[in-house]
């Protein structure tokens, strides 16, 4: 518990931003590893994009060359908008008549929440610099905060999900196919999660709950290592 830079304290909050149901100590537990985890593998490949410049601080450009490098890691994409980092690299967006969308229409009335808190990760976020022995620019420290903040808020909002459906629902899968050509065999390496129905009182949010809302939320290596690193921190740990 002591190596872990986003406190349950502020998970909890997190999710009272979302959802009014009562979180267990082993989802805050579970859902702060599971960010810790995210962050750190972010912030180990712009460790990786600074050295091959000499550099021993952080900056956006690396960021963005982590992002390039690894899609596994491109998490937390609300706050690119909010973001003059990724300004002008999200692509054009047009509306049913083709006119262009603009950056304040895409941002919509209102701040997603993640974003409208992401200030209460900022200290979280310096002590797992730290911890990976490097430095960030202040501009970069906002965008790991937001990041942080928005990917936390997003698995807050499928932990509850779960919750209230009773499970993961499965709708279906889709392939891309090239004409003339025969369809793809399916990814085996990274299949999507299996339909489940969770245990428990419905008005309660579970560390299975978050593990389950990972494997909506991310894919591929990093997924399963979030999993395997929060089933760790909450193996020996008993829910409220």
């Amino acid at each position: 518990m002591s190596d872990l830079p986003f406190k349950p304290q502020l998970v909890k909050a997190v999710f009272r931003d979302v959802t009014s149901l009562h979180v267990s100590r082993t989802a805050a537990w579970a859902a702060a590893s599971v960010t810790r985890t995210v962050l750190t593998e972010i912030i180990d490949a712009a460790r990786s994009a600074a050295a091959e410049e000499a550099r021993k601080r952080l900056i956006p450009k690396d960021l963005i060359s982590a992002i390039d490098r690894n899609v596994e890691v491109e998490v937390g994409s609300e706050w690119y908008l909010h973001s003059p980092t990724f300004h002008g690299l999200t692509g054009e967006v047009r509306n049913a008549e083709g006119g262009l969308v603009s950056l304040r229409e895409r941002r919509g009335a209102r701040t997603p929440s993640g974003v409208a808190g992401a200030h209460r990760f900022r200290a979280g976020v310096r002590r797992l610099l730290g911890s990976r022995g490097v430095r960030a620019v202040p501009a970069m420290v906002r965008d790991l905060d937001g990041i942080a903040s928005v990917f936390l808020t997003a698995l807050a909002r499928d932990a509850a999900k779960v919750v209230r459906e009773g499970g993961i629902k499965r709708f279906g899968t889709v392939s891309l196919v090239v004409p003339g050509r025969p369809a793809p065999a399916p990814l085996l390496e990274d299949p999507l999660p299996a339909p489940s129905t969770r245990r428990g009182d419905g008005r309660t949010v579970g560390g299975d709950d978050v593990l389950a809302a990972v494997t909506m939320q991310l894919f591929g290596d990093l997924r399963q290592r979030a999993i395997t690193e929060a089933a760790e921190m909450t193996r020996n740990t008993s829910a409220d």
